[in-house]
């Protein structure tokens, strides 16, 4: 009974995010589950944005402004931009939603790596536009095989940078020469969500490219400014980009709590080389660990891990909740042989190795 819905939503498979603590527990009566799933800032959130927040909960009852004009100046300050080239959004995820919105007609082509970002896929084709996949190789975007994918109909290309959820990155000399061969009538969609956590000498800047070519960069709070809960990213781009993406935004997309929470944690790099500093120290601990456990690893340079678990990994992964451990099982992207971890607070990490040393060695 009822409507029947577009036929492009046949295809979609919704997107499955991991399970919260709090369902894990429940599920199965346990307490004191660390959740190591969705690469989330083990810190929490800045102080001084936990302030900011505190400050603007009188004001509830108001809209939020719009366009965020003192998170917009501040960013435009600090990235040295124009604030005409910058859109904020619900998490960078809307943005993803938004740049589709704008420039994807049905029957259109987006082109997307595998494995990678589901989003991308998922908002591509409930636009009913053609998605052509291109695969990695060696778990690495395959940029010359994505430029030879060019058709009339290309309208976006998706590029994480680095990837979810490989962890790796295109480097510099690779991204420019992909942009040579991009026509300027496609819109490349550079996902840099986790660029401020990425320590690597020939990690690109794509902002950069803004200008020079149709490159939209977006960004967000929530990884390395530890905000995920209050949804805020950004999106950077030439004005006749932005300005497309701004007749297709909702309003009050951001939140007042967000808006405020973000400006200030832009104020406080302390926490930010806090952020840094614990990953670089425990990223390696669990590298390690999985290379004594014989679990091939895939280099990453952001805050997660992805390694292969072999043919039991759904059974591995269900030892480990048993035992109070939240990681990411990866048969939605087709990998149902890997896991991916993220990296926690040292104590957490310790048990996660704990964990998978006796689930291993059950």
């Amino acid at each position: 009974m009822g409507p029947e819905p577009r036929r492009a939503l046949s295809e979609i498979r919704p997107y499955r995010p991991g399970k919260p603590i709090e369902e894990v527990e429940r599920e199965l009566g346990i307490s004191g589950a660390v959740k190591l799933a969705s690469n989330e800032n083990p810190l929490g959130p800045s102080p001084k944005a936990l302030e900011a927040i505190r400050r603007a909960l009188p004001n509830l009852h108001r809209y939020p402004e719009s366009g965020a004009p003192r998170l917009t100046g501040k960013l435009a300050a600090r990235l040295q931009v124009g604030p005409e080239q910058l859109i904020l959004g619900n998490g960078s995820d809307e943005l993803i939603t938004l740049a589709v919105r704008a420039f994807v007609e049905p029957g259109d082509e987006v082109i997307v790596a595998d494995p990678t970002f589901l989003i991308y896929g998922i908002a591509a084709r409930i636009a009913g536009a053609r998605v052509r996949v291109v695969p990695s190789r060696d778990f690495r975007y395959d940029l010359e095989g994505m430029a030879g994918a060019f058709s009339p109909r290309t309208r976006i290309v998706f590029i994480a940078n680095p990837d979810n959820p490989t962890g790796t990155f295109v480097t510099r000399a690779e991204l420019e020469r992909f942009l040579q061969r991009c026509p300027d009538r496609v819109l490349v969609f550079l996902d840099e969500a986790y660029a401020e956590l990425v320590d690597a000498p020939d990690y690109p800047d794509g902002l950069t490219h803004v200008g020079k070519k149709p490159v939209f960069v977006t960004r967000t709070f929530s990884k390395a400014y530890g905000l995920a809960g209050l949804r805020v990213g950004y999106g950077v781009g030439a004005p006749e980009i932005v300005a497309a993406l701004q007749k297709v935004r909702e309003p009050f997309n951001v939140n007042s709590l967000a808006q405020a929470a973000a400006e200030a944690a832009l104020d406080d790099a302390e926490f930010l080389e806090r952020t840094r500093a614990l990953l670089r120290e425990e990223k390696g601990k669990i590298q390690a660990a999985l290379k004594r456990l014989n679990l091939p690893a895939v280099p990453s340079a952001a805050n997660f891990i992805l390694f292969q678990a072999g043919p039991d990994a759904a059974g591995l992964m269900e030892r480990l909740l048993r035992r109070g451990v939240i990681v990411r099982g990866m048969t939605a992207w087709g990998l149902s042989e890997h896991v991916r971890v993220t990296v926690g607070l040292p104590e957490e990490n310790l048990r996660f190795i704990e964990a998978l040393t006796a689930a291993l060695n059950r």
